[in-house]
């Protein structure tokens, strides 16, 4: 079977997205892509140093690549390269457990999006605070979020060449003032552990360390939407993996060695303090070039974002799980333009949440959605068995059924933190369940409104 090929069950409309004539991402441009999909940058570490320490951070930052992200990227280098479609994570699930499950998955990844998105512009603002104090004044900050907002759907309607050269660019910009502070650290080794810094209002605990640990770790899945649009996916996209959790992994963790070196407590460390910590190390220069870079990690994360979140109600619509209306292409970019949008409306209702609030629910819900990637992939290894794998999972089924081991009890700590936070009034593991509900309800509207559409898409499966 070629490495293209779908068999019967997949709808015809999927099958036919890989053909499309559209611009296609190599190697590079993918992995820049990811990097702000996952990461970007050093950036939402403060966190974790301020809740755990220096030595405790720097172990859970070493340990959530290998227990956290090789495991999801293991499951997506072998689903990305044996199906890859337009839709990517859903398309996988919808084949190997069926409409409902597949709706449920697309349902949670656009929910989670919805408090993932709203994080980003909330950073960006939050670092450019750090150099223009008056914008935090009143609704400045907002007025700048929802400019965020606009100018990042204006640029993903423009077409993915422009977001994934972005993307790389803005990798180069970003990281050139960490490199400066990894080299200038061992020369103040010590020397700035007396050093006055401003009072930080973070209350973050080791768990909720753990938690914006897992929060910059996790993503991974969100590059396999486009893949009908990356070039040689079979190949790329296992590669991309791979190099993308090595760059992340050693974008958060030099860093914050680099400054344990210097002795400074970490208790100065908090959402947007790496600017002051900066300032310290090479004074008001490198200061701005980290705000700068603040903003352009902030910007990077949203923009990548956008392109694959849009594809969901895409493939969705494609699959007649949406409206026909989703469906709709710019002519010349083929771009998802009424995706962009009524996704970048839901995404600007979230931006007055606090960080940490956010944080919490969009690991909560991505967690679970994440669970249905690897029930997928186990469910695919039963069904399907001769499904050409062209980077398959190591150790067969007993290694496809661990890897999602980890993920699953670092998923547990998100159910804790959910017990604590209050959102709306009520429990947040409460209202995190209500969300998933909210799932289920869509889905029987979807049947009691549409079902002559899903009765229409089960005959192209069942002939195709």
């Amino acid at each position: 079977m070629s490495s293209l090929t779908v068999p019967a069950q997949f709808p015809a409309r999927v099958i036919s997205a890989p053909q499309k004539k559209t611009a296609k991402l190599t190697l590079w441009p993918l992995v820049a892509a990811t990097f702000f999909m996952v990461s970007g940058g050093t950036y939402g570490t403060e966190e974790i140093v301020h809740g755990a320490g220096y030595s405790k951070g720097i172990l859970i930052l070493l340990l959530c690549p290998i227990l956290w992200s090789l495991p999801t990227a293991f499951m997506i280098g072998e689903l990305s390269s044996a199906l890859p479609v337009e839709g990517g994570y859903y398309a996988w699930v919808r084949r190997a457990l069926g409409n409902f499950w597949g709706f449920q998955e697309a349902w949670l990844s656009l929910v989670a999006s919805i408090f993932d998105m709203a994080i980003y512009p909330t950073l960006f603002v939050l670092y450019l605070q750090r150099l223009f104090p008056w914008f935090g004044v009143g609704q400045r900050g907002l007025m700048v979020a929802l400019v965020v907002v606009m100018v990042c759907a204006a640029m993903n309607i423009a077409g993915i060449r422009v977001v994934a050269t972005t993307s790389l660019w803005l990798f180069f910009l970003l990281s050139a003032p960490f490199a400066l502070i990894v080299l200038i650290a061992p020369f103040k080794f010590g020397a700035l552990a007396t050093a006055v810094t401003t009072p930080t209002t973070s209350h973050v605990d080791l768990i909720g360390g753990l938690l914006i640990a897992m929060w910059n770790y996790m993503g991974w899945d969100n590059s396999s939407t486009i893949a009908a649009e990356v070039k040689r996916p079979q190949r790329t996209y296992p590669r991309a993996m791979l190099l993308s959790v090595l760059l992340v992994s050693l974008t958060y963790i030099l860093p914050v060695a680099a400054v344990a070196m210097t002795g400074i407590s970490p208790a100065a460390f908090e959402t947007g303090s790496w600017a002051d910590l900066a300032g310290l190390l090479g004074g008001p220069w490198l200061r701005v070039a980290l705000v700068l870079g603040g903003m352009m990690s902030a910007f990077g994360m949203f923009n990548a974002l956008v392109m694959s979140y849009s594809r969901l109600p895409l493939a969705m619509a494609q699959d007649g799980m949406l409206p026909r209306v989703f469906a709709k292409v710019h002519p010349r970019t083929k771009a998802p333009w009424v995706a962009i949008v009524v996704c970048a409306v839901g995404w600007a209702f979230c931006l007055t949440l606090g960080f940490q609030r956010l944080v919490t629910l969009d690991v909560l819900i991505y967690g679970l959605s994440l669970m249905l990637e690897f029930v997928a992939l186990i469910a695919l290894r039963i069904n399907e068995p001769k499904l050409r794998r062209p980077f398959p999972v190591p150790g067969g089924m007993v290694g496809a059924i661990s890897i999602g081991v980890f993920p699953l009890l670092l998923l547990c700590f998100s159910v804790i933190r959910g017990e604590r936070e209050q959102i709306l009034g009520m429990n947040g593991l409460l209202f995190g369940v209500l969300l998933v509900l909210g799932g289920v309800a869509a889905y029987a509207l979807k049947l009691a409104f549409g079902s002559g559409r899903a009765s229409a898409d089960s005959e192209v499966r069942k002939a195709a």
